[in-house]
């Protein structure tokens, strides 16, 4: 069975080349937050951004179309040793199929403006999908990503005491005005929530 897919647009990114991304941003969940691009949708499909707008993020679903060839096992930036290609994030895959997940700032026409961009100037848009609650999974277990990545949330001990606490003294009210003060929560702290 073979499939064919056709672009439906087009990534806009400060990134011109793989050289210009930090690959140690990849291992900090908020690296990318405030990196923006745009995704720019032809016009013959201009329509189906209706409503996109309603939503703080959308799934983006891309080709790494400067990726060639692949290995079935690859040593992760992360790791010094052969991992299974797909528990890694590279690039070089059978199908070269990327997703990645954007804040939606605003919509202009064709155009979604978006941060959270981790992708190269020009990559190819395959479909764009509505990120929701029930996107987000638990409890989380990392793999051997886990211990790499335990360095990054050193401080997500102090984290996740001082937020129980807030919950349980009824300051809840105060986060649930702030949505992103859970998030960035379970996001900082990924293997203590997972537990």
């Amino acid at each position: 069975m073979e499939f064919k897919f056709k672009p439906i647009g087009i990534i806009h990114s400060p990134f011109t080349r793989n050289e210009d991304i930090d690959a140690r941003k990849f291992s900090d969940p908020q690296g990318f937050d405030q990196i923006q691009g745009k995704l720019e949708i032809f016009k013959e499909y201009k329509r189906g951004l209706k409503d996109t707008e309603g939503f703080s993020h959308v799934m983006v679903i891309y080709v790494f179309h400067k990726s060639r060839g692949y290995k079935l096992h690859t040593k992760p930036f992360l790791d010094d040793q052969l991992r299974g290609l797909f528990s890694t994030r590279s690039p070089h895959r059978p199908n070269p199929l990327g997703l990645t997940v954007v804040r939606v700032l605003g919509r202009e026409g064709n155009i979604l403006k978006v941060s959270g961009i981790d992708m190269l100037e020009g990559t190819p848009i395959l479909d764009i999908k509505p990120y929701t609650s029930r996107d987000r999974k638990s409890p989380l277990r990392l793999g051997w990503l886990g211990n790499k990545m335990k360095r990054f949330c050193d401080y997500s001990g102090v984290v996740l005491t001082v937020f129980l606490f807030i919950k349980k003294a009824g300051i809840i009210r105060f986060l649930e005005n702030q949505p992103d003060k859970e998030e960035i929560c379970y996001h900082n702290c990924p293997l203590i929530l997972a537990r």
